[in-house]
């Protein structure tokens, strides 16, 4: 009994009613029944048993025998099985070409990404993507966070590139890709400046983006989508190579564009001299200072 009602779960899942799930099994294996015969074997009500048989019919699952009175047989499981997958594999292709189409006809159409609010799945999420790279990551990170440090260990062990910019002090070597401090902040980071960010881009495809206004109050998203990505990777690289510059010709451009070279942001803030007076007096006094780079460029 047990077993005839898992069975009849399994046809209701399939896509039968229950009472169409009970006369089919009640069918099955035996000789052709009678609706009369049929309902006294499975508790389908009278009323109700002929009216599910011919359902049963058209679905192509048991055949009508001619004669009086009418009796029904159920066809082999295999035969019904082999008509609900290719019935199945029909409808779910029918269904993905009206979404093609009405996909295609949309306006629009949204990206769905994973949200965080709070520092600890944003470390979580960072090591996931870190330890999962297989060829290449980018990293760009202002904040406290020795488990992410562990895990650009890892990768860049494993044999992963990894191009990476951190602020403040601490170096964070690599010996496959390249290290570099962010140095135009040297000595401009005030007290009410705490903004901090963490940048992650694993094989161009899967990608974290991560920052607190405030230095406390998170808010992050991620995903697997190459659009995303390449912002993120981007604004990563274009990050990096200013830091470069700026390591080998930073006098010259603080004289052109002042401390931080803020006045790139806010025009006339620099107080130093400027156009071919900066460039020809820097040139004459400069001494390049690194960007602290380590690895392989």
């Amino acid at each position: 009994m047990a077993n005839e009602s898992s069975s009849v779960d399994r046809l209701v899942d399939l896509g039968f009613s229950s009472y169409e799930a009970r006369a089919y099994i009640g069918l099955l294996g035996n000789p052709p029944m009678t609706g009369y015969a049929l309902s006294n074997s499975t508790g389908i009500p009278q009323p109700k048993v002929y009216e599910t048989l011919r359902r049963l019919a058209r679905k192509g699952v048991a055949i009508a025998l001619e004669g009086e009175p009418l009796r029904f047989v159920a066809l082999p499981t295999d035969q019904v099985l082999a008509q609900l997958d290719t019935s199945f594999h029909r409808r779910l292709a029918d269904a993905e070409i009206g979404l093609m189409r009405e996909a295609d006809g949309a306006e629009q159409q949204l990206r769905v990404f994973e949200a965080y609010s709070e520092w600890t799945p944003v470390e979580h999420k960072a090591v996931e993507l870190l330890d999962g790279a297989r060829r290449h990551v980018y990293v760009s990170m202002n904040c406290e966070a020795p488990a992410v440090h562990e895990a650009v260990t890892g990768a860049d062990a494993r044999g992963v590139r990894v191009d990476v910019l951190h602020f403040g002090r601490d170096d964070l070597p690599v010996e496959h890709g390249r290290s570099l401090r962010h140095v135009t902040t040297d000595g401009v980071v005030y007290r009410h400046h705490q903004a901090r960010h963490l940048a992650v881009v694993a094989d161009s495809t899967k990608v974290l983006w991560a920052l607190a206004p405030g230095g406390r109050d998170w808010q992050a998203v991620s995903g697997d989508d190459l659009l995303l990505a390449a912002a993120v990777k981007g604004y990563v690289r274009h990050d990096m190579y200013l830091q470069q510059i700026s390591g080998d010709f930073g006098e010259l451009l603080e004289a052109r564009y002042g401390r931080a070279l803020e006045e790139l942001v806010v025009p006339g803030t620099s107080r130093g001299p400027s156009g071919a007076e900066a460039a020809e007096g820097a040139g004459k006094t400069q001494k390049p200072r690194s960007p602290r780079r380590t690895g392989t460029s």
